[in-house]
């Protein structure tokens, strides 16, 4: 006899049972590694609205005329609190459908007010095609209660209820970065007072991660302005590798960015020239099965970027979803008439548990981002290690201490770092 169960089912059983049906986006589990869990800071939340004048209308673009248009861009923003703000609230989120709302449980509390005694380094957090806001916010609030802002975008074009032309996104991904970065500094109010956009990083997962890279300075190739799929009229060729316009978009306030599975190497958008441009701190992380950026593409990415020290944070087995999107919401287990798979698909990963990579994922962003943000030179150590964790060897003496035998992966409680591969390389080489 089959038996079927639904949202609704699940849902029901786990509420008869006890057990809270929420979507939670802030979950630490209990064998997190060390850096994983949320910081001290008590955190709030706003919701702001950013437009960006005068960009290329991708969307009527034709032939002959490439029309401008206001850019509008909702943004999410973390930042930590006054002491004494009572953490928790929610967030109301579309599902990859671009129909169904969910609601969404977190820590942060909506509005608080920002405390005021110092200032807080900015992370910039990029979505994939299609995504929202909220497909990262366990990294935003995770993150801001460490003592940063952070910021994630609604790129225009991009989420999912209002997917559009592909070459759309294509073109806009690391200026919409690059603007955040503008209106963030240009902030007035408490918020704008504790937000130092002179130490900015940057979070991009798949087409997020392409725009990061280019934003870095990885030039895109010729051809791939001349995709019949891609940006028309050839409109790309403002990140071209080697131009003056591309070369204007690179940052000196961005000091380190994180790309996740990105996307574009599997598709000839960078070269050996264009990726030897990159010039930024970088920690890559991939899935060893991913089929959509595809894994041997991102290898390339982290060969050829030879402009700057970088790392590779490899889950093997993993596909795409590995290490950025939000556990599945309850609701999204369910199949909908607009879609052809289950929402499901888009948030998790077949062998990986989703709440154990963002953990994982917590835990190297808050090392990186320390290390190059905020000058921690302690937390270098966190990436001095044996490639493949499950070689780790855990060795201390009677006092527990560590011996010059021990190479198990710093932060990773013992038996807790299989299916984990790190790799590092300096520039030059």
């Amino acid at each position: 006899m089959k038996t079927t169960f639904t949202a609704a089912a699940v849902v029901a059983s786990l509420t008869a049972t006890g057990v809270a049906a929420e979507n939670r986006i802030d979950r630490v589990r209990p064998d997190a590694p060390e850096l994983a869990p949320y910081g001290a800071l008590p955190i709030g939340v706003q919701t702001l609205q950013f437009t960006n004048p005068g960009q290329i209308d991708i969307l009527n673009t034709t032939a002959d005329a490439a029309p401008l248009y206001d850019r509008p861009l909702t943004v999410e923003v973390w930042y930590p609190a006054v002491d004494g703000t009572e953490q928790g609230g929610t967030y109301q989120a579309n599902l990859r459908d671009g129909q169904t709302e969910v609601t969404l449980h977190g820590r942060a509390a909506r509005d608080a007010t920002p405390v005021s005694d110092t200032t807080y380094p900015l992370i910039v957090i990029s979505h994939g095609y299609p995504g929202n806001r909220f497909l990262m916010s366990h990294l935003g609030e995770n993150l801001a209660s460490k003592g940063y802002v952070t910021v994630s975008i609604d790129h225009t074009d991009s989420i999912y209820s209002d997917q559009a032309a592909f070459g759309s996104t294509l073109l806009n991904r690391p200026i919409d970065q690059r603007f955040v970065i503008d209106q963030m500094e240009a902030l007035g109010g408490p918020l704008g007072a504790i937000t130092d956009t002179s130490q900015t990083g940057v979070i991009g997962y798949s087409m997020g991660g392409y725009g990061a890279l280019i934003f870095g300075g990885a030039g895109v190739t010729q051809a791939s302005t001349e995709y019949s799929w891609g940006t028309p009229n050839g409109l790309l060729a403002k990140h071209l590798a080697g131009s003056d316009s591309h070369a204007a978009l690179v940052d000196d306030r961005v000091k380190a960015i994180i790309a996740i599975g990105p996307w574009g190497m599997n598709t000839g958008f960078w070269d050996t020239t264009g990726l030897a441009g990159f010039e930024k701190p970088l920690m890559l992380m991939a899935g060893g099965a991913d089929d959509v950026s595809v894994y041997a593409a991102m290898r390339q990415i982290f060969a050829g970027t030879i402009g700057t020290d970088r790392h590779l944070l490899t889950f093997e087995g993993a596909n795409h979803n590995a290490a950025a999107p939000m556990p599945a919401p309850i609701e999204s287990w369910e199949p909908v008439e607009t879609l052809d798979f289950i929402p499901f698909d888009h948030y998790a990963d077949a062998v990986w548990d989703t709440n154990r990579m963002n953990n994982i994922t917590q835990h190297f962003a808050t090392a990186f981002m320390d290390q190059h943000l905020k000058a921690d030179g302690n937390k270098a150590a966190y990436f001095d290690l044996v490639t493949r964790a499950a070689d780790g060897v855990v060795a201390v003496d009677d006092a527990g201490k560590e011996t010059d035998d021990h190479t198990h992966w710093k932060g990773f409680a013992a038996r807790t770092g299989q299916g984990l591969t790190f790799e590092t390389l300096t520039k030059g080489n």
